[in-house]
């Protein structure tokens, strides 16, 4: 075990600050320091609100992780980081700490995929991934089917969302019935006291000459919110219960049905679910039920693995390291639209950075193994690297507003 790599990961795509380390497929550290409840008030979260509060955590909870996995900056084998996709000011937070630790301690830096992180997370549960792995993934931002024959390299993508993701429908349906922000945990339990077949909400792109793996959820979402318009108009109670309950069944049904369909499709006998919503009842429940139905193994992460958090990103960068994948360079840029099939952005062999001759956040900074002059040889490699990274951090505190439609 002890030859196995031993990866920090930083992930910022969002409102989660999460650092996590690993070492192989064992996780020994995984803290996060969430800022939802900062958000909750405006009904969905703000990027400016997100970015300063990753500023604010991240060098707390990398301190928080290390101490929590008994292990010293100086240890680590590799900093991976969420390079994306994701909101583009909290990645930036993510990317310039990252490459801040490694540009300080010496060590190489892997800029990964924020969907290929959420497939890989469940080696921390379950073991190594099958080759190929089929995945369906589901959280505010993506709905997918990820078709992935090697899992630091190759990832496919078979069908998503062609408008609201799943998450993002939880949350308009909550804020329609008053259930508050985030709404998916709300919605899930609010829906255990429903039947979930009192009303027939309509199921997206489930016709005979619709796509086989895309998803829609836009007008499931505008059903629902007419159903309750017209329940109010004419002076009615809205089922809260019930609508939570066919709502959530609605979803729950063409994604599991159409992940089953993939399995088969590709001659896949495994099916991973990973994202957020990934921690609802009735969507694993029902992935079971139609797993064993249909004689797939089905693999789900424990609810603490499948919302952001930084172990995700340490076991895919734990798992670039072990199988020889190059590092990325200093000049890591963040990419808000990564796309799912590039897992890393690769590095390339470059002469090691003198401390002269960048910085960790400078575009002209390259190299595939970071080193500096506070290498993991240093007596206070730690505290320069914690002083590096909160001040490098800072350099992007410029980062404009942006705004996330909610309607």
């Amino acid at each position: 075990m002890a030859d196995e790599p031993l990866v920090l990961g930083i992930e910022t795509s969002c409102d989660e600050t999460g650092v996590g380390i690993v070492r192989g497929h064992t996780l020994l550290a995984d803290a996060i320091a969430s800022s939802v409840d900062e958000h909750a008030r405006y009904g969905g979260v703000v990027p400016e609100v997100a970015s300063r509060a990753h500023l604010e955590a991240m060098v707390p909870t990398i301190q928080r992780a290390l101490k929590q996995a008994g292990v010293s900056a100086r240890d680590l084998d590799g900093i991976a980081v969420t390079a994306g996709p994701g909101l583009a000011g909290a990645l930036l937070v993510g990317v310039s700490a990252a490459k801040a630790y490694a540009y300080a301690l010496g060590k190489p830096l892997y800029g990964v995929n924020h969907l290929a992180s959420h497939i890989c997370v469940d080696q921390l549960e379950h073991g190594a991934l099958p080759e190929p792995t089929m995945a369906l993934l589901v959280s505010g931002g993506h709905s997918s089917l990820l078709l992935a024959p090697d899992i630091t390299g190759d990832v496919r993508p078979l069908g998503a969302t062609i408008d609201d993701a799943a998450g993002e429908a939880f949350d308009k349906v909550a804020r329609v019935l008053g259930l508050g922000f985030p709404g998916g945990p709300a919605i899930d339990r609010h829906a255990r006291e429903g039947d979930p077949a009192a009303i027939a909400f309509p199921r997206g792109l489930t016709g005979g000459r619709d796509a086989r793996y895309d998803f829609s959820f836009s007008g499931l979402k505008t059903a629902v919110a007419r159903w309750v318009e017209s329940r109010r108009r004419e002076g009615r109670e809205v089922p809260i219960a019930d609508v939570a309950a066919s709502f959530q069944e609605a979803v729950v049904d063409v994604l599991t049905r159409k992940a089953i369909r993939a399995c088969r499709d590709n001659g896949v006998d495994h099916l991973m679910i990973g994202g957020g919503v990934a921690a609802n009842s009735r969507l694993r429940s029902l992935a079971q039920e139609r797993c064993d139905d249909a004689g797939i193994l089905l693999r789900v992460p424990r609810p603490g693995l499948c919302t952001d958090n930084g172990a995700m990103v340490a076991a895919l960068g734990a798992e670039m390291v072990a199988r020889g994948r190059p590092a990325s360079t200093l000049d890591l840029p963040a990419d808000s639209s990564l796309p799912v099939t590039e897992v890393s952005v690769p590095g390339h062999t470059h002469e090691e950075p003198s401390p002269k001759g960048g910085s960790a956040g400078g575009g002209s900074a390259r190299g595939g193994q970071a080193g500096g002059a506070h290498g993991p040889d240093s007596a206070h490699g730690n505290d320069h690297a914690h002083d590096h990274a909160h001040s490098h951090a800072h350099d992007h505190d410029h980062i404009r507003r942006q705004t996330t439609s909610i309607s």
